[in-house]
């Protein structure tokens, strides 16, 4: 998770300086309340999946459940106006790579060594 915010904060929202969605799109009081840095990509997103599919990969029951509130988060940051759905769609992608990138470090840490 700490990896999926550092690449998708820390990195890709210095590189990409996207505005947030217009507040006139929602009709509700949560769009006031959005950050001001950059709308791409969307950290929460990203942490939700790279948690859900690190679950997944050893404990595959666990991650079928956590994939319920991952889903809820990413649909929640588009809903309340803080990011579009390509946004989420980019975090979800940071995710993924990271936990894969993760979970296959050893692996790869071991076979420069070898």
């Amino acid at each position: 998770m700490v990896l999926a915010q550092l690449v998708s904060n820390g990195l890709c929202k210095q590189l990409v300086d996207r505005e947030r969605p217009p507040e006139q799109w929602f009709p509700h009081d949560e769009a006031k309340d959005r950050p001001e840095s950059s709308s791409f990509p969307s950290g929460h997103t990203a942490a939700a999946v790279a948690f859900t599919a690190a679950t997944a990969a050893v404990w595959p029951a666990a991650g079928a459940v956590c994939a319920v509130p991952t889903a809820l988060v990413a649909v929640e940051r588009v809903q309340s106006g803080a990011h579009y759905p390509s946004d989420v769609a980019a975090g979800a992608a940071i995710g993924l790579a990271v936990a894969m990138l993760v979970r296959r470090a050893p692996r790869l840490v071991l076979g420069w060594w070898s």
